[in-house]
């Protein structure tokens, strides 16, 4: 699995330089952070009515695509931003073999 966020994270990067013209993640670096997180923003919003979708109808089929379209966002936002999965997978199995509830409760409180 890992694998696949790799070669994602590879093309993210090259297409960061990219022509905005022949490029949908060129052209969201162009338009600047605000743009990819509006757009992270309308994803998380269409997985959240996808999965209420799925409770009531069985079908998890658009519930997986946007999520995949929620990741994928994320993964742009994360980049235009410096970092990428590798990151985030390091932070999760950081907390392998940590209970969740401490895991939150020892957060800095904002």
């Amino acid at each position: 699995m890992n694998d696949t966020l790799k070669a994602l994270t590879d093309i993210l990067e090259s297409r960061k330089g990219a022509d905005p013209g022949s490029s949908y993640v060129a052209s969201l670096h162009a338009k600047g952070l605000n743009k990819i997180l509006e757009k992270v923003g309308e994803e998380a919003i269409e997985t959240i009515l996808a999965a209420r979708d799925a409770a009531d109808n069985g079908d998890t089929s658009a519930l997986v695509s946007e999520t995949a379209d929620l990741w994928f966002h994320c993964l742009v936002m994360l980049s235009h931003l410096g970092e990428n999965s590798a990151s985030v997978l390091k932070e999760l199995e950081r907390r392998f073999n940590t209970s969740g509830l401490d895991e939150k409760a020892g957060r800095t409180q904002s």
